[in-house]
């Protein structure tokens, strides 16, 4: 399904825009005005070219997707208080992956997050996703309870990843759609199957 609408802010006095590569000093700003994310995940604050590699980072090599989408959410001064970056169709047809969802710290505890996430949720179903899949560090436990919260489910997990300063546990979760069972999701996507 071809689709190129950005999905609609859900945040009263909050709109949505594409993050490209001339939104990369705000992408950066954010990043460094809101650092509590990296330090959990990264154990370290965010470093002088996380915007780069975030708008210009590549998939692994062979990993098929349709689209990756850097959506932004601004306020009325145009600062950034919120972004996701979402790829689409990424390994199977109909599998969205969830790459990063970061709320300025400042909308922590509002509400906001769920807000935005269901937007998001709603955006893609709408867009053709079937399935939504991320990763989440393990012991980030704000970030577990969030998704858990949200109804992912977890199917495998990551050892040894290294992020900045730490090496993680990735747990890969997921979440329906359409009301497929986890066993239709492992059939798409062979590698999220427990080891």
């Amino acid at each position: 399904m071809p689709f190129t609408k950005l999905p609609a802010s859900t945040i009263p006095n909050l709109r949505t825009i594409e993050i490209t590569p001339s939104e990369e000093p705000l992408l950066q700003r954010f990043f460094e005005t809101n650092p509590q994310y990296f330090l959990a995940v990264n154990g370290e604050p965010a470093g002088p070219n996380e915007a780069h590699e975030e708008i210009h980072g590549e998939l692994p090599t062979g990993w098929r997707f349709t689209k990756k989408w850097m959506v932004g959410y601004v306020d009325a001064q145009n600062n950034l208080s919120a972004m996701a970056n979402i790829i689409s169709d990424l390994l199977a047809p109909h599998v969205w992956h969830i790459g990063l969802f970061v709320v300025a710290t400042s909308r922590h505890g509002t509400g906001d997050a769920q807000t935005i996430y269901h937007g998001l949720e709603s955006w893609a179903k709408a867009s053709g996703a079937q399935w939504l899949r991320l990763g989440v560090v393990e012991g980030n436990a704000r970030a577990e309870q969030f998704w858990e919260s949200l109804g992912y489910m977890q199917t495998r997990t990551r050892e040894g990843v290294v992020m900045g300063k730490l090496t993680n546990s990735i747990r890969v979760m997921v979440k329906p759609l359409a009301g497929g069972s986890i066993e239709q999701y492992l059939a798409l996507i062979e590698r999220d199957r427990p080891e």
